[in-house]
């Protein structure tokens, strides 16, 4: 079968549809891992097969090969796996088949860090140089006083710039290369997307445990909680079923995307985990169900970790520990996204007060429109839940969703306190203009950007891109795009020596 044909045909490969023993009893054993013939639930539940239904169709619109949807419901879990694993070798997908997870990775790294906070060795508020004396930043004042609460909200304020080899002890390499890090906000004070703070997390945990990041996870998260299908090491993953990521190709075609990333770092992005094994780790979050042993999490520990630590000013929404927060008609929500370098996109959400869960898994770039469309139906489905008319939302991925339930505000605030020069680091600077049809132009583009609400616009062509600006003592100060902060600068430039 041609591969154009086998995507046209919208296969769907029905896994398993079934329900976790033990969940609400607190000593329950663990569920055993189970595999595609496992029981079936009792009962049909029609949004669940409606939403896989419009799965289907978002598979055949957007050309994705492979995918996998799961809900768990008041302790039910229903789950399903579409496609194939890939165009070149058409093996049906299952719900123990492995993806990578990409910053969905971030909340497994931030169960571990709460796992050593838990046990007393590691204190959220102290200096990070209490574990890492030699660590710093170009900033002096920020070297000995970020922390790893900060690392854990997106908060530390430097630039994104972060690369870390591979190899044993390549996060501890990684971390002496951070001393010309600038810095564009103080710790604490803005979020801003931030992979390097992971990887300072990472490495952090690495010199708490003894271990190697890649073992303390599984010591930390994946055993207590009973994952058997998640892994850090590509030598393990290429033992299991894996949904290869694609693509779009030359002429209209689908490509797989080679060669098969493990993300930018592992605390970051590297975590490859099944449908089933994540669906094991929300319902563990949400309190569905409980593990045995000293290093799994209490029930007060996961709820912190969902607790307000920093508003994402301007937005409505805020930074947990490891999850995104907002709230829907009054409901709070939980959640995280992923985009992978080898072509995965993936999202998990949790309703906690609703005891609603869901993640949804996709091997295509384009995947992260079917992730939009199903999550909001989701949402809907189950609980009646959807952004407010001009809502304004930060995303969950680092950048942000098409903005397509929000209109234009009839009057465009002026555009002067907004134009200017902005810097996000020693090699990005970002020009912001006043449109001559009102609004702003950003960086080269000659589309406008236009504001919906106060201090938040949004590309109004094509996809659309949210744009924040965030103020100090009434005054612009920072611009944040695509989950990122620039720094307004003065009409000289600012001039920071590198502290040595």
């Amino acid at each position: 079968m041609e591969r154009r044909t086998f995507l046209a045909t919208g296969v769907a490969l029905p896994s398993a549809l079934r329900t976790l023993a033990g969940f609400g009893d607190e000593r329950a054993a663990l569920p055993e891992a189970q595999g595609p013939s496992s029981v079936i639930a009792r009962g049909a539940d029609e949004r669940f097969e409606e939403l896989v239904r419009l799965v289907e169709r978002q598979m055949r619109e957007h050309s994705i090969p492979g995918a996998a949807f799961g809900v768990v419901k008041d302790g039910a879990l229903l789950t399903r796996a579409l496609g194939v694993t890939s165009i070149e070798d058409p093996r049906p997908v299952t719900t123990d088949t492995v993806f990578e997870l990409a910053s969905l990775s971030k909340t497994v790294t931030a169960t571990a860090a709460m796992a050593l906070v838990q046990q007393g060795r590691l204190d959220l508020d102290a200096p990070v140089r209490r574990y890492l004396p030699s660590f710093r930043v170009r900033d002096a004042s920020v070297s000995a006083s970020v922390t790893p609460r900060n690392l854990l909200t997106h908060a530390t304020g430097w630039e994104p710039r972060y690369s870390v080899g591979d190899g044993t002890g390549a996060l501890g390499r990684w971390v002496a290369t951070m001393a010309d890090l600038s810095q564009l906000a103080p710790p604490g004070r803005v979020w801003s997307y931030d992979n390097t703070g992971y990887g300072l997390m990472g490495h952090l945990i690495e010199v708490e445990t003894g271990m190697d990041f890649r073992d303390a996870l599984r010591e930390l998260v994946f055993t207590p909680i009973g994952l058997d299908r998640a892994s850090t090491r590509l030598t393990e993953i290429v033992t299991w079923p894996v949904a290869l990521g694609h693509r779009p190709g030359r002429d209209g075609d689908v490509e797989v995307v080679r060669p098969y990333s493990m993300g930018s770092s592992i605390p970051a992005g590297g975590v490859n985990m099944s449908l089933a094994s994540l669906m094991q780790f929300i319902a563990f979050h949400l309190g569905e169900r409980d593990a045995d042993g000293p290093l799994a999490l209490t029930r007060a520990t996961r709820e912190a970790m969902r607790a307000p630590q920093l508003a994402k000013e301007p937005t409505t929404e805020w930074m947990g520990l490891g999850f995104h927060l907002r709230d829907l008609g009054g409901v709070r929500t939980a959640a995280h996204g992923g985009t992978a370098g080898a072509g995965h996109r993936c999202h998990m959400q949790l309703v906690p007060e609703r005891r609603l869960g869901f993640a949804i898994l996709t091997s295509h770039t384009e995947g992260w429109r079917l992730l939009q469309t199903v999550e909001r139906a989701t949402l809907e489905a189950y609980e009646g839940l959807t952004l407010a008319p001009s809502q304004p939302i930060c995303g969950y991925r680092g950048h942000t969703e098409t903005l397509d339930h929000v209109a234009p505000l009839g009057t465009q605030p002026e555009p002067a306190e907004y134009v200017g020069r902005y810097r996000g680091g020693r090699d990005r600077i970002v020009e912001v203009r006043a449109a001559p049809g009102g609004g702003l132009l950003i960086g080269d583009s000659d589309t406008p950007v236009l504001f919906y609400g106060p201090d938040v616009c949004f590309r109004s062509r094509g996809d659309a891109t949210n744009h924040e600006f965030i103020r100090e003592d009434g005054r612009v100060r920072w611009m944040r795009s695509g989950g990122q902060i620039a720094r307004k600068e003065a009409q000289a430039p600012e001039r920071t020596e590198i502290i040595r």
